[in-house]
């Protein structure tokens, strides 16, 4: 522990230095090409990271711009500490450019988008691998870092990727919260639609991603003297699993509508503001493990004469996917919308007595002086389909980073703190 503390210490700036490069790549999916299947950006930060590791004598794969691999040596990896290097959009309410890297030295603070979500964990596991290997940790297992393109939009990057390259026996991701994440609820995204035609209300526009609580919704209403006149609601933003940590515009705005549209009145009824579990629309279930399920308006905008709307649901372990999904669509279709479409996926759970999961709850405790113990959550982590695979990091125990919200951050000290645990675990799996 002592020599992997002194080494990180050592190349502290060096972590801060390229966790600032990877900022100023503003990696938002962006259209596809035949050689960049998420955008440019996503492709451009996945070469300047693999390019780091190469230079660090890692073996380095780039899988066709979806995914890219770097292993600390030529043994067989049995341990994948899997990344994210894309992001989500910015939104408003940033204090300063959120792809310039910014150091708040009265707070410990290194605010920019994709510093918590998920770069900064991405350099954290690249120094914990480059720690393990320069100092000569007799490693008998392999070690693979494996960075995606595509979290934030579905995962397709690791759909593509796990069917040309095997994942290791076991398989962590810095996508979450320590101690563990064994649990995760299911997950449905459901996008609908109507015609709109509305005398009064011209035009509404919220929400910019559908897993996150939006924060603005405007709407452009036709005023007593025929001139056109936005009203803009403010809530707070939050990640859709934790709605109750944001205040939502759209139920805001849905709240205080008193007009005559049936299909803004049916949502209003179906998405109360302040509920977050879905009771209205006929779900609202829970379980021992899990907890209280939530459901999200997360979206709705008109378009060419149409109203169109997003909404994340995050259920417990014992729910399945179909099950939600016939509540939801029957609600949304009784309340006259057509559902264009909805996808999601079944709960994940790693059992916690596994001998991989206790042994990076023995990291966790050694490292931190702190209790381990396995937690469940509404969010999805980057395992949420890899079996056996568990989220171990990078938020601490009562941190909020302001993920997918403005003004996102890590400290230097839990960037380093992260890279410790990384290197731990790397060790203890795998020496």
């Amino acid at each position: 522990m002592t020599k992997i503390r002194e080494y990180l210490e050592e190349h502290r700036q060096e972590m801060i230095d390229f966790l600032g490069e990877l900022v100023a790549v503003p990696s938002i999916q962006g259209k596809a090409d035949k050689d960049c299947p998420f955008g440019h950006e996503p492709a451009r930060a996945l070469e300047l990271m693999l390019k780091k590791c190469g230079e660090y004598g890692f073996i380095v794969d780039n899988v066709d711009n979806y995914a890219g691999s770097a292993d600390i040596n030529s043994l067989a990896p049995e341990l994948a500490v899997l990344t994210h290097l894309d992001v989500v959009p910015v939104g408003a309410g940033w204090t300063t450019d959120p792809f310039v890297l910014r150091y708040e030295p009265e707070t410990d603070k290194l605010v920019g988008r994709g510093a918590i979500d998920d770069k900064g964990p991405a350099v954290a596991a690249l120094f914990a691998a480059r720690a393990v290997k320069e100092l000569g940790l007799p490693l008998k297992k392999g070690v693979r870092l494996i960075f995606g393109t595509n979290e934030e939009n579905g995962s397709a990057d690791m759909e593509y990727y796990r069917k040309k390259c095997d994942l290791p026996s076991m398989v962590f991701t810095p996508d979450g919260e320590y101690p563990v994440i064994n649990a995760e609820k299911g997950m449905l995204r459901v996008y609908f639609s109507s015609d709109f035609d509305d005398e009064e209300i011209l035009d509404i526009q919220a929400g910019t991603v559908i897993n996150a609580v939006p924060q603005f919704c405007t709407v452009t209403f036709l005023n007593d003297d025929e001139e056109e006149e936005d009203a803009v609601y403010e809530g707070i933003s939050a990640h859709a699993s934790t709605p109750e940590k944001g205040d939502n515009a759209i139920t805001m705005f849905l709240h205080g509508y008193y007009g005559e549209n049936m299909l803004l009145s049916s949502l209003g009824e179906l998405f109360p503001h302040g509920e977050f579990n879905g009771k209205s629309c006929g779900l609202g279930f829970s379980d021992e493990l899990s907890g209280d399920m939530t459901c999200v308006l997360s979206m709705l905008s008109t378009e060419n004469g149409r109203i169109k709307g997003g909404i994340d649901i995050r259920f417990p372990l014992d729910r399945t996917k179909a099950e939600i999904t016939e509540i939801i669509c029957g609600r949304l279709r009784e309340a006259g919308f057509d559902i264009d479409s909805c996808e999601g996926v079944e709960p994940h759970c790693t059992d916690e007595n596994s001998d991989f999961v206790q042994a990076l709850l023995r990291v966790y405790e050694r490292v931190t002086g702190d209790k381990g113990r396995c937690i469940a959550i509404g969010g999805g982590t980057y395992v949420h389909e890899i079996d056996g695979g568990v989220a171990f990091g990078a938020e601490f125990p009562d941190e909020d980073g302001h993920m997918h919200s403005p003004d996102e951050f890590i400290t230097v000290d839990n960037l380093l703190k992260n890279a410790e645990i990384m290197a731990e675990a790397m060790a203890e799996l795998c020496c």
